[in-house]
């Protein structure tokens, strides 16, 4: 026969299992990665003793500015995330809690996405020298272009890649340089035939470009609202939707000519 508890004691009984439940869930891993802004390189320079673009069959311009792409960092697809982590960061304005299929492809090894992140690195380098080529009306039969960026993947530094590619053999086509002696960061992928397209992450990638110099920072249209969240002061937010627009908007910025858009 059970004795009747008392209610302090019944309160008592019932919170063993959820002071059990939450000590569970503070450690248990969850399916999240926590992201910070990570490193910006220029690409008109070198990267790790390497020049990040080499172009052979034409001349090739200097420039004293610099076109800066730039990263985030986030926790490996197998380590583990506890909800003390998430919770931890997820008031901080220089990290930001993703859900980890929004980092990494789902189900896949470590190894298969490293693959899949360098594959796509490469078609974005693809990309870049085909949109290039194709607005400065130049044949990939006769100018070569080689990119090399050691230890990042994926493809938000297409647009980067495609204006260090233009600023490299026409500058802004009239002499001077695209960059305008400036430093300018910017993401975005592209396509061949000069698109923009829309990359995530763009409010760690703001704080990342303003700490390594960036004064002007180039961003997918569809994602001002994100770059404007935790925007950095002193960095000027410049929206895109194709290559044209990203050189004309340069060019704009250098000159004092024409209408420079804002988000």
């Amino acid at each position: 026969m059970f004795s009747r508890l008392t209610r302090p004691q019944a309160v008592a009984v019932c919170a063993v299992p959820v002071v059990a439940l939450l000590a569970t869930a503070a450690f248990a891993p969850l399916p999240f990665s926590v992201a910070q802004p990570g490193m910006t390189a220029n690409v008109l320079g070198e990267n790790q003793g390497t020049p990040v673009i080499t172009v052979s069959g034409a001349p090739v311009r200097k420039s004293t500015g610099q076109l800066r792409m730039v990263t985030i960092e986030a926790t490996g697809p197998d380590a583990q995330v506890s909800l003390g982590d998430v919770i931890g960061n997820w008031f901080r304005t220089d990290r930001a809690v993703m859900p980890r299929d929004a980092v990494y492809p789902s189900g896949d090894t470590v190894k298969e996405i490293e693959q899949h992140n360098a594959a796509q690195m490469q078609q974005s380098q693809d990309a870049a020298t085909q949109a290039a080529l194709k607005y400065l009306g130049l044949s990939a039969d006769k100018v070569k272009v080689t990119l090399k960026l050691a230890d990042v993947g994926g493809p938000s530094a297409g647009l980067l890649f495609t204006l260090g590619i233009i600023d490299k053999l026409d500058g802004d086509g009239s002499g001077g340089e695209l960059t305008g002696g400036r430093t300018i960061a910017g993401t975005g992928t592209i396509d061949a035939d000069g698109t923009v397209g829309a990359v995530g992450g763009v409010a760690l990638k703001t704080q990342a470009a303003r700490r390594d110099g960036a004064t002007v920072f180039l961003v997918p249209k569809a994602e001002c609202t994100d770059a404007k969240a935790e925007l950095p002061k002193g960095l000027r937010l410049v929206p895109v939707t194709t290559l044209k627009s990203a050189v004309n908007s340069l060019t704009a910025l250098d000159t004092g000519k024409g209408s420079v858009p804002s988000c």
